[in-house]
Protein backbone atom coordinates (compact mmCIF):
# COMPACT_ATOMS: atom_id res chain seq x y z
CA UNK A 1 0.00 0.00 0.00
CA UNK A 2 1.35 3.40 -0.97
CA UNK A 3 1.78 6.16 1.59
CA UNK A 4 -0.89 8.28 -0.15
CA UNK A 5 -3.52 5.54 0.07
CA UNK A 6 -2.64 4.88 3.71
CA UNK A 7 -2.96 8.57 4.58
CA UNK A 8 -6.33 8.74 2.81
CA UNK A 9 -7.66 5.81 4.84
CA UNK A 10 -6.31 7.29 8.06
CA UNK A 11 -7.85 10.61 7.05
CA UNK A 12 -11.29 9.00 6.86
CA UNK A 13 -10.78 7.65 10.37
CA UNK A 14 -9.57 11.07 11.51
CA UNK A 15 -12.91 12.56 10.45
CA UNK A 16 -14.71 10.26 12.92
CA UNK A 17 -12.16 11.11 15.61
CA UNK A 18 -12.74 14.84 15.15
CA UNK A 19 -16.52 14.42 15.05
CA UNK A 20 -16.54 12.43 18.30
CA UNK A 21 -14.24 14.98 19.92
CA UNK A 22 -16.25 18.06 18.90
CA UNK A 23 -19.71 16.61 19.62
CA UNK A 24 -18.60 15.30 23.02
CA UNK A 25 -17.30 18.70 24.10
CA UNK A 26 -20.29 20.51 22.63
CA UNK A 27 -22.76 18.56 24.78
CA UNK A 28 -20.75 17.45 27.82
CA UNK A 29 -19.50 20.91 28.87
CA UNK A 30 -22.99 22.45 29.36
CA UNK A 31 -24.38 19.17 30.72
CA UNK A 32 -21.53 19.04 33.21
CA UNK A 33 -22.50 22.49 34.51
CA UNK A 34 -26.12 21.38 34.97
CA UNK A 35 -24.98 18.26 36.84
CA UNK A 36 -22.70 20.41 39.00
CA UNK A 37 -25.72 22.52 39.99
CA UNK A 38 -27.54 19.32 40.94
CA UNK A 39 -24.53 18.13 42.93
CA UNK A 40 -24.56 21.37 44.92
CA UNK A 41 -28.35 21.55 45.26
CA UNK A 42 -30.00 22.00 48.64
CA UNK A 43 -32.47 19.27 47.65
CA UNK A 44 -31.17 16.06 49.21
CA UNK A 45 -32.71 13.72 46.60
CA UNK A 46 -31.35 15.67 43.63
CA UNK A 47 -27.95 15.94 45.29
CA UNK A 48 -27.81 12.18 45.92
CA UNK A 49 -28.97 11.28 42.39
CA UNK A 50 -26.25 13.40 40.80
CA UNK A 51 -23.68 12.10 43.30
CA UNK A 52 -24.52 8.47 42.42
CA UNK A 53 -24.49 9.30 38.71
CA UNK A 54 -21.03 10.88 38.94
CA UNK A 55 -19.78 7.96 41.02
CA UNK A 56 -20.97 5.40 38.44
CA UNK A 57 -19.64 7.33 35.44
CA UNK A 58 -16.21 7.86 37.01
CA UNK A 59 -16.03 4.44 38.65
CA UNK A 60 -16.72 2.22 35.63
CA UNK A 61 -14.73 1.88 32.38
CA UNK A 62 -15.81 4.02 29.45
CA UNK A 63 -15.59 0.90 27.28
CA UNK A 64 -18.27 -0.77 29.43
CA UNK A 65 -20.44 2.35 29.24
CA UNK A 66 -20.25 2.28 25.45
CA UNK A 67 -21.49 -1.31 25.43
CA UNK A 68 -24.30 -0.57 27.89
CA UNK A 69 -25.54 2.49 25.98
CA UNK A 70 -25.60 0.52 22.73
CA UNK A 71 -27.25 -2.67 23.98
CA UNK A 72 -29.47 -1.32 26.80
CA UNK A 73 -32.36 -0.19 24.55
CA UNK A 74 -32.71 -3.74 23.20
CA UNK A 75 -32.21 -5.76 26.40
CA UNK A 76 -34.24 -3.42 28.64
CA UNK A 77 -36.95 -2.03 26.35
CA UNK A 78 -36.84 -4.47 23.40
CA UNK A 79 -36.04 -1.60 21.02
CA UNK A 80 -33.73 -2.46 18.15
CA UNK A 81 -31.97 0.31 16.24
CA UNK A 82 -30.12 0.13 12.95
CA UNK A 83 -26.39 0.42 12.37
CA UNK A 84 -26.63 4.21 12.36
CA UNK A 85 -27.33 4.08 16.11
CA UNK A 86 -23.75 2.97 16.72
CA UNK A 87 -22.35 6.44 16.20
CA UNK A 88 -25.19 7.97 18.25
CA UNK A 89 -24.44 5.49 21.06
CA UNK A 90 -20.76 6.47 20.99
CA UNK A 91 -21.62 10.15 21.34
CA UNK A 92 -24.16 9.46 24.12
CA UNK A 93 -21.69 7.36 26.10
CA UNK A 94 -18.87 9.88 25.71
CA UNK A 95 -21.10 12.82 26.64
CA UNK A 96 -22.51 11.09 29.73
CA UNK A 97 -19.03 10.03 30.83
CA UNK A 98 -17.24 13.33 30.34
CA UNK A 99 -20.12 15.38 31.74
CA UNK A 100 -19.54 13.62 35.08
CA UNK A 101 -15.87 14.60 35.09
CA UNK A 102 -16.61 18.16 34.01
CA UNK A 103 -19.31 18.43 36.70
CA UNK A 104 -16.78 17.79 39.45
CA UNK A 105 -14.36 20.27 37.89
CA UNK A 106 -17.10 22.91 37.76
CA UNK A 107 -18.12 22.14 41.34
CA UNK A 108 -14.59 22.49 42.67
CA UNK A 109 -14.20 25.81 40.87
CA UNK A 110 -17.51 27.22 42.06
CA UNK A 111 -17.00 26.14 45.66
CA UNK A 112 -13.52 27.69 45.71
CA UNK A 113 -14.93 31.18 45.18
CA UNK A 114 -14.87 33.41 48.30
CA UNK A 115 -18.30 33.95 49.89
CA UNK A 116 -17.50 37.66 50.06
CA UNK A 117 -18.00 37.99 46.30
CA UNK A 118 -21.59 36.79 46.60
CA UNK A 119 -22.20 39.19 49.48
CA UNK A 120 -20.66 42.13 47.61
CA UNK A 121 -22.80 41.39 44.54
CA UNK A 122 -25.91 41.25 46.71
CA UNK A 123 -25.08 44.68 48.20
CA UNK A 124 -24.69 46.06 44.66
CA UNK A 125 -28.17 44.82 43.79
CA UNK A 126 -27.28 41.82 41.62
CA UNK A 127 -29.68 38.90 41.52
CA UNK A 128 -28.35 35.38 42.15
CA UNK A 129 -28.45 34.63 38.41
CA UNK A 130 -26.64 37.85 37.51
CA UNK A 131 -24.07 37.23 40.25
CA UNK A 132 -23.28 33.76 38.97
CA UNK A 133 -23.10 34.45 35.24
CA UNK A 134 -21.53 37.93 35.34
CA UNK A 135 -19.18 37.65 38.31
CA UNK A 136 -18.63 34.07 39.48
CA UNK A 137 -18.65 32.00 36.27
CA UNK A 138 -15.98 34.02 34.39
CA UNK A 139 -13.61 33.59 37.36
CA UNK A 140 -14.50 29.90 37.69
CA UNK A 141 -13.69 29.32 34.01
CA UNK A 142 -10.27 30.90 34.54
CA UNK A 143 -9.58 28.60 37.51
CA UNK A 144 -10.77 25.37 35.91
CA UNK A 145 -9.10 25.76 32.51
CA UNK A 146 -6.04 23.61 33.41
CA UNK A 147 -8.09 20.55 34.53
CA UNK A 148 -10.49 21.09 31.61
CA UNK A 149 -7.48 21.04 29.29
CA UNK A 150 -6.28 17.76 30.80
CA UNK A 151 -9.70 16.14 30.28
CA UNK A 152 -9.89 17.50 26.73
CA UNK A 153 -6.52 15.96 25.86
CA UNK A 154 -7.63 12.68 27.41
CA UNK A 155 -10.78 12.83 25.27
CA UNK A 156 -8.70 12.96 22.10
CA UNK A 157 -7.05 9.66 23.05
CA UNK A 158 -10.26 8.09 24.38
CA UNK A 159 -11.93 8.44 20.98
CA UNK A 160 -10.06 5.25 20.02
CA UNK A 161 -12.40 3.31 22.35
CA UNK A 162 -15.24 3.76 19.86
CA UNK A 163 -13.87 0.70 18.03
CA UNK A 164 -15.95 -1.31 20.54
CA UNK A 165 -19.06 -0.35 18.55
CA UNK A 166 -17.34 -0.85 15.18
CA UNK A 167 -16.75 2.84 14.55
CA UNK A 168 -13.63 3.00 12.40
CA UNK A 169 -11.94 6.09 13.81
CA UNK A 170 -8.29 6.86 13.16
CA UNK A 171 -6.63 4.37 15.50
CA UNK A 172 -8.92 1.53 14.41
CA UNK A 173 -8.18 2.34 10.78
CA UNK A 174 -4.46 2.27 11.60
CA UNK A 175 -4.78 -1.15 13.28
CA UNK A 176 -6.66 -2.55 10.29
CA UNK A 177 -4.04 -1.31 7.84
CA UNK A 178 -1.20 -2.54 10.08
CA UNK A 179 -2.79 -6.01 10.26
CA UNK A 180 -3.38 -6.19 6.51
CA UNK A 181 0.07 -4.92 5.54
CA UNK A 182 1.97 -6.50 8.47
CA UNK A 183 3.70 -3.24 9.32
CA UNK A 184 3.57 -0.87 12.28
CA UNK A 185 4.00 2.21 10.09
CA UNK A 186 0.24 3.09 10.11
CA UNK A 187 0.28 3.00 13.93
CA UNK A 188 3.27 5.33 14.00
CA UNK A 189 1.56 7.73 11.60
CA UNK A 190 -1.61 7.62 13.73
CA UNK A 191 0.51 8.41 16.77
CA UNK A 192 1.87 11.50 15.02
CA UNK A 193 -1.67 12.56 14.12
CA UNK A 194 -2.79 12.19 17.75
CA UNK A 195 0.20 14.20 18.95
CA UNK A 196 -0.49 17.02 16.48
CA UNK A 197 -4.19 16.97 17.41
CA UNK A 198 -3.37 17.25 21.11
CA UNK A 199 -0.76 19.92 20.43
CA UNK A 200 -3.38 22.02 18.64
CA UNK A 201 -5.86 21.52 21.50
CA UNK A 202 -3.26 22.44 24.13
CA UNK A 203 -2.23 25.54 22.16
CA UNK A 204 -5.84 26.72 21.85
CA UNK A 205 -6.46 26.18 25.57
CA UNK A 206 -3.25 28.02 26.44
CA UNK A 207 -4.37 30.93 24.26
CA UNK A 208 -7.72 31.03 26.09
CA UNK A 209 -5.92 30.99 29.46
CA UNK A 210 -3.84 34.00 28.43
CA UNK A 211 -6.98 35.82 27.30
CA UNK A 212 -8.50 35.20 30.76
CA UNK A 213 -5.50 36.72 32.58
CA UNK A 214 -7.34 40.00 33.13
CA UNK A 215 -8.96 38.31 36.17
CA UNK A 216 -5.65 38.44 38.05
Amino acid sequence: MSLTVMLLQLGKGLVYTVEIFILTLMFSLPLGLIIAFGRMSKLFLLRMITKVYISIMRGTPLMLQLIVVYFAPYYIFGIQFGRSYRFVAVILAFVLNYAAYFAEIYRSGIESMPIGQYEAAKVLGYSKTQTFFKIILPQVIKRILPPITNETITLVKDTSLSFVLSIVEMFTAAKQIAAAETTIMPLMVAGVFYYIFNLVVATIMEFIEKKMNYFR
